[in-house]
């Protein structure tokens, strides 16, 4: 089985991933942020290295991908494959960040690529306004990130709210995280927990809420 925690900067996808897998015994799969040798310049100069930073996430993930499809444990996701194209690098591109030769060369790897990939068993959608993703990047204190524009961050909103909501076609589950802590309360992590059960266990798989 494989569960994906979707979200945009900020918003606690890493920290729920470590808490449903420590829950649920499910293995962890982070994203390569550490990794990513572009991350840094692109933070400077966004046009600059969109593509090449969009590149090497498109190539991590789906070899992340290939490894959870190959796998027989319940593997949970980090962000996927899906949110890379259709909110990043499709904010990247909107904003003119990026060119449109470039977005073509980027969405025909993807396109190729999803031929042999399976979509996610779950998706979890952690729903957030600016100004807490703001508050938690500024909480974690990554350098890199602190002069990340507001317009990006509000930009990367709006494409996670039209992708989750009218292009993904798999199950998703929407969580507002503005006013809960599932970290530090027991309870509001109780409460996604439920949630998850209901879906992947009980009866009402097809609700998106």
């Amino acid at each position: 089985m494989h569960i994906v925690i979707a979200g945009n900067i900020g918003s606690g996808k890493t920290t729920l991933t470590k808490l449903l897998a420590q829950h649920y015994g499910w293995t962890p799969r982070f994203e390569s942020v550490e990794n990513n040798p572009y991350l840094s310049d692109y933070y400077k100069d966004i046009p600059r290295w969109s593509f090449n930073m969009e590149i090497f996430f498109l190539k991590q993930r789906f070899r992340d991908l290939l490894a959870i499809n190959r796998s027989d444990k319940t593997i949970v996701q980090d962000r996927s494959i899906y949110e890379g194209v259709h909110v990043f690098a499709t904010t990247n591109k909107e904003m003119g960040h990026m060119s449109d030769r470039d977005f073509e060369t980027y969405i025909g790897l993807f396109e190729s690529m999803m031929m042999i990939a399976k979509q996610p068993d779950l998706m979890i959608y952690l729903r957030a306004s600016v100004p807490h993703l703001v508050a938690n990047i500024e909480k974690r204190g990554r350098d890199y990130e602190q002069a990340m524009p507001l317009e990006y961050l509000q930009n990367l909103n709006d494409r996670y709210e039209d992708f989750v909501f009218h292009k993904y076609k798999g199950d998703a589950l929407i969580v507002d995280v503005d006013h809960i802590d599932f970290l530090k309360n027991k309870k509001d992590l109780g409460d996604i927990i439920d949630k998850i059960d209901a879906r992947l266990f009980g009866l009402f798989n097809n609700n998106r809420k």
